[in-house]
């Protein structure tokens, strides 16, 4: 999956960065996605009454929405909350799918088949089952270790195993995520009187968020965007090879271990509010160079945008499909996912990227 090689000193090919046009879609389909999520549910609302009600939160401004009592607690307590966790979260899972793709050169690199996700969802259980008192704090720490440990023993076994190529980086992360999530069984085994709790994160879901848990993890969830954000032309620059890019001055480990630190926080922050949710870091990136290009300056921005899109609606269909009842939001990712899964294999087994 390395890029050839190219004589020492060579200038790196000129990837076009972001371009208006695919950053203005993203963004439209990101508040089409926001304005379903508000909208539609067992009980539909008003737009008309949504935007008033939401325009009436901000300062200096004062409009009747029309809405019940019910309506707006449904709105602002329930709705509103989920829609903005599940953007949170798709958008982590979706930028840190793009940066350990551009860390590992490989299209197939992903928090929850690298092993970033059972890691961070191992250390999320051991605080709940562990830690006295509340661990809310705790949890997005003890994520980021399981996450980072997770990725650094899959990348080991890759390698022990002759090499970090596509298949062997994959079976090791399956081999790593199959061992974490043993680990997290027998946690939870151990304690049955959180097994509800933590079921929660094992099948992955946003119904459960507030106000006060997203802002909790929002430091956690800004500093790991921006940092992944700054680094798009570093992982350009990485993509001619590590003896061109330290030809052109690049510390390329230095950049690999920051990319790599990012992304497991960003993992580790989504899985803290959403629990396990597969495929989302596959299936966005891949889709953004299809339509944008292979610039990691238009595939990171584009990928939060779009991360963000496709989970807000993939729990609208998470919360409807089956009304009164609700399919957990892992499940319908992987139902999109699985079969995405295995084109975008083939194509990476036919050198496509």
């Amino acid at each position: 999956m390395n890029a050839p090689a190219r004589e020492a000193g060579a200038a790196p090919p000129r990837a076009r960065g972001l371009r208006p046009l695919p950053l203005v879609v993203a963004i439209a389909a990101l508040l089409a996605a926001v304005v379903a999520g508000l909208l539609v549910g067992a009980a539909d609302l008003p737009l008309r009454g949504v935007v008033l009600e939401l325009a009436d939160r901000l300062p200096l401004v004062t409009a009747d929405s029309g809405l019940s009592r019910l309506e707006r607690n449904l709105l602002l307590e329930i709705r509103l909350p989920r829609v903005l966790a599940a953007g949170l979260v798709g958008g982590l899972l979706a930028v840190a799918g793009a940066g350990y793709q551009g860390v590992f050169r490989n299209p197939l690199a992903d928090p929850y088949l690298l092993g970033a996700a059972a890691g961070a969802g191992l250390g999320a259980t051991a605080v709940i089952v562990l830690a006295p008192g509340d661990p809310s704090v705790l949890i997005p720490i003890a994520a980021f270790v399981g996450a980072l440990a997770g990725v650094a023993l899959a990348f080991v076994l890759g390698n022990a195993a002759g090499g970090g190529g596509t298949a062997t980086l994959l079976l090791a992360g399956v081999a790593v995520t199959a061992f974490l999530g043993a680990v997290q069984t027998f946690l939870m085994q151990s304690n049955a009187q959180e097994l509800q709790r933590i079921y929660s994160w094992v099948l992955g879901g946003v119904g459960a968020a507030d106000g006060p848990h997203l802002l909790s993890v929002a430091p956690y969830a800004a500093v790991s965007a921006v940092a992944l954000l700054l680094h798009g032309r570093l992982l350009d620059v990485l993509g001619v090879g590590d003896e061109e890019a330290s030809a052109l001055g690049l510390d390329a480990r230095r950049v690999r271990v920051l990319v790599l630190l990012a992304a497991s926080l960003a993992t580790a922050t989504a899985v803290a509010v959403g629990g396990l949710i597969g495929f989302v870091g596959i299936v966005v990136p891949h889709v953004v160079r299809r339509l944008a290009g292979t610039s990691y300056r238009a595939v990171l921005p584009l990928s939060l945008l779009g991360g963000a899109a496709f989970l807000v609606l993939a729990d609208v269909v998470a919360r409807t499909v089956v009304a009164p009842g609700e399919l957990p939001l892992g499940v319908v990712t992987a139902f999109v996912g699985g079969p995405f899964f295995v084109l975008v294999l083939r194509a990476a087994r036919g050198g496509g990227r």
